[in-house]
């Protein structure tokens, strides 16, 4: 009786520190997958307007009735309000004012249409930008015949018109993501995915801006759970993902 108590409490400490290593992993991968990249980082300020954009991906669930900058009901469900939570908790001394404006659906066109009034209007000293899986999406039966020519064109004017409007901003890119063995994403979107990827790393550098591999954060964390426990459907994250996502944004900070 004695020995398989012993064997019992063996086996739970063996499973517990286990179970202490997983729980820690995840923010060890996420970190080490954004700094891979040796990408710069941005200081945030006293007094800072911090703007999230893009497609759904951003968009998810956002009140846009709502304008008012820190409410929940405007920054979403998925990682921009996981990520805003973080920085206003990390940040509060820093009277941070933070807004979700992402519109589903949107490439990078798009955005431009609607850039005036939805970014330079608010004056944002820090922009997240997370666009281009529509980029290529649309193009397998949605209608959509831009090119990856047309996304790479499109980002640097919508890049130059917004540092030639708002001197000083700091500009976040993150990577557009796919994972495959989901409902959303199989083979037909290889290799050409890829060079939307490409090209969103490639404007970063070319700008000197920050840069989230979203697709290494999300490709290494398979090493813990399968695809379809970190999204929805290959594209949009689950409530995992998405903090995936905010703990990636938050290592281009300091």
């Amino acid at each position: 009786m004695k020995d398989t108590n012993k064997n019992s409490r063996r086996n739970f400490i063996k499973t517990t520190a286990v179970g202490a290593v997983a729980a820690i992993s995840i923010p060890q991968i996420v970190s080490a997958s954004a700094n891979s990249f040796g990408s710069k980082k941005v200081q945030l300020n006293d007094n800072d307007v911090i703007l999230f954009q893009g497609d759904s991906i951003t968009d998810w669930g956002r009140d846009r009735n709502k304008t008012e900058p820190n409410d929940n009901s405007a920054l979403g469900n998925s990682y921009v309000l996981l990520t805003a939570a973080e920085l206003l908790e990390k940040h509060a001394a820093k009277n941070l004012k933070i807004y979700n404006k992402g519109v589903g659906g949107n490439k990078v066109y798009q955005l431009a249409e609607r850039w005036d009034t939805d970014t330079l209007a608010l004056k944002p000293t820090v922009l997240s930008i997370h666009v281009g899986v529509n980029d290529f999406w649309h193009t397998l039966g949605g209608g959509y015949t831009g090119t990856i020519d047309t996304y790479i064109t499109d980002y640097r004017k919508l890049i130059e018109r917004t540092k030639t409007a708002l001197p000083g901003i700091k500009i976040i890119i993150g990577e557009p993501f796919a994972m495959t063995g989901t409902r959303a994403v199989d083979a037909k979107w290889y290799p050409t995915f890829d060079l939307f990827r490409k090209a969103a790393r490639d404007i970063a550098n070319q700008y000197n801006l920050p840069f989230i591999p979203y697709q290494t954060i999300f490709d290494n964390a398979l090493k813990q759970a399968p695809a379809t426990y970190w999204t929805l459907d290959g594209v949009h994250p689950s409530l995992a993902g998405a903090k995936l996502m905010a703990q990636g944004w938050m290592e281009t900070v300091k």
